[in-house]
C-alpha cells in the first residue's frame, strides 16, 4: 500500500498468470502451523465510540502517502469508529470540515488509517480479518503490514487490497528491496460477485521462507525467497494497518460514478501464533496425544473411523486409533480422517469427534508449547469432560484454563 503504484496492476496480473513461478520447492520452506490467538480485536464497543487506543493508533495527514492519494486521514469518529453492531467502520467522505490541506492543495476527501505500530507486532503466524469492503471508482481499501519505517528495506505484506475498478478481485503482494512499487510480487483472485457485496475473510499464513494468501479459507497465492528478485526481508516483526484510500496512481481517481460516503466494515482482526514443528508443540515425542491428567491417550472408539465417532481417552496402546499426524493445513489426522468440533460449533461443551477432512478452518488444531491442544478457530482447548480419568472419557471444547485435564503430551 505504501508505495508508488505505477504499472502495479499489470505486474500483478503478469505474475498471477505465470502460475509455475509459485510452485516453489517445499524443502526450503516451513509451512505455517497455526497456534493460539495472540492478539485480536472484535470491535464490540458502543456505537460511535473510538477504536481501542491500547491496540490502535492513527496516521494523520494528506501527504499523498507516496501514492498520490487524495484523502486527508483524520482521527475523528466521523472517519473511524465502532458501529455498535460488532464492527469497525472506516469511512471515506467527500468533505473538508476543517480546511485540511493536502499535497495538491485544499483536500477534497477525508478517510481513516489505523495501525498497530508501537502497540503490537509479531513475527510469523496467521493474520486474518473479516471485512466488507467499500465500492466505487477511485476507492482503495487495504489490510496490510509493514516491517518498520524504512520502506522497502524493512518489507511490506499486503494481505488484502482492492481497487474500485476491479470490484470482484482481491490482490495480495509483497514488497522489499529490489521488488517494490511496480515490481512488487503478487497474485490475485477474482470471484463471481463484487467483494463489497458481503463479508469475506482475508488472511496470510506466514512462516520462515513462505507466505500463503487466502480468500475465505481458500489459498490463491504463495511466495518464497526464490520468487523475489532481492533480499527476503520477512523474518522480523511486522505491524498491521487498515485504511481506505481515495485515489492514487493505481486505482485512479473518483469520477461522477463514485458515491460517497464509502465505508469499510471490519468484523474482526485476529492474529495467531506460528508453531515451528507443524503443530506438534508440547513436550515429549511420538504421535500419540497423552493426557497429563489421566495418563490415557486420545483414541478413536473401537478403532472405527466412522464419521461422527466421538473421541475418547483410553489406555495408551500404540494402535492406529491413537496415532495422530499434524498436517501443514493445521489439521490433526488419524486413520485418514480429521479431529473436528461436532457440527462445526465453537462454543464451550462442543464434543470432539472424528470426521472426513473437508478443508473447513474449524478443523485446525495445534498443540502449544505449554501442552494446550487448541482449536484455532474457537481459541478454546480440548478438555476431558467432567475431569473423568476413566477409560472412555469424552472430549469437549472449553475455555483454556491451564487445568491438567486440558494438558497433553506427545507420547
Amino acid at each position: 500500500m505504501r508505495k508508488t503504484r505505477f504499472l502495479l496492476a499489470a505486474a500483478v496480473v503478469a505474475t498471477t498468470l505465470t502460475a509455475g513461478l509459485w510452485a516453489g520447492t517445499r524443502n526450503d520452506t516451513a509451512e505455517a502451523a497455526v497456534g493460539p490467538v495472540t492478539w485480536s480485536d472484535e470491535f464490540n464497543g458502543a456505537a460511535n465510540t473510538p477504536v481501542d487506543s491500547s491496540k490502535w493508533k492513527f496516521d494523520i495527514g494528506g501527504s499523498g502517502w507516496g501514492n498520490n492519494e487524495q484523502e486527508y486521514y483524520t482521527n475523528s469518529t466521523s472517519n473511524v469508529r465502532q458501529d455498535g453492531a460488532g464492527h469497525l467502520a472506516i469511512t471515506a467522505r467527500k468533505e473538508n470540515p476543517a480546511n485540511y490541506q493536502c499535497h495538491y492543495g485544499t483536500c477534497q476527501y477525508t478517510s481513516g488509517r489505523i495501525l498497530t505500530a508501537d502497540k503490537f507486532s509479531q513475527t510469523y503466524g496467521r493474520f486474518e480479518a473479516s471485512i466488507k469492503i467499500p465500492k466505487g471508482q477511485g476507492i482503495w481499501p487495504a489490510f496490510w503490514m509493514l516491517g518498520g519505517n524504512n520502506w522497502p528495506t524493512t518489507g511490506e505484506i499486503d494481505i488484502m487490497e482492492n481497487v474500485g475498478n476491479a470490484p470482484n478481485t482481491v490482490y495480495g503482494t509483497v514488497h522489499g528491496p529490489g521488488y517494490s512499487g511496480a515490481g512488487g510480487v503478487g497474485g490475485n483472485r477474482t470471484i463471481g460477485s463484487a467483494l463489497g457485496d458481503a463479508f469475506h475473510t482475508y488472511a496470510v499464513d506466514w512462516s520462515p521462507n513462505l507466505i500463503v494468501w487466502y480468500l475465505d479459507g481458500s489459498e490463491y497465492f504463495r511466495v518464497t525467497p526464490s520468487n523475489v528478485s532481492g533480499n527476503w526481508v520477512f523474518d522480523h516483526n511486522f505491524f498491521m494497518i487498515l485504511n481506505v484510500a481515495v485515489g492514487g496512481y493505481w486505482p485512479g481517481y473518483p469520477d461522477a460514478s463514485t458515491v460517497f460516503p464509502q465505508t469499510m466494515l471490519v468484523d474482526y482482526v485476529r492474529v495467531s501464533a506460528w508453531n515451528n514443528d507443524n503443530g506438534g508443540g508440547g513436550t515429549g515425542t511420538g504421535n500419540a496425544l497423552k493426557s497429563n491428567f489421566s495418563g490415557r491417550c486420545i483414541d478413536i472408539p473401537g478403532a472405527n473411523p466412522v464419521d461422527g465417532a466421538r473421541l475418547q481417552t483410553y489406555d495408551c496402546n500404540g494402535t492406529a486409533a491413537q496415532k495422530w499426524t499434524a498436517n501443514s493445513d493445521g489439521t490433526l489426522r488419524s486413520m485418514g480422517k480429521c479431529m473436528d468440533p461436532a457440527g462445526g460449533a465453537l462454543t464451550n461443551g462442543t464434543p470432539i469427534q472424528l470426521v472426513t477432512c473437508n478443508g473447513n478452518p474449524v478443523q485446525r488444531f495445534t498443540l502449544s508449547a505449554a501442552g494446550d491442544l487448541v482449536n484455532v478457530s474457537a481459541n478454546r482447548c480440548v478438555d476431558i469432560k467432567d475431569r473423568n480419568s476413566a477409560n472412555g472419557a469424552t472430549l469437549q471444547l472449553w475455555d483454556c484454563t491451564g487445568a491438567t485435564n486440558q494438558k497433553w503430551t506427545k507420547a
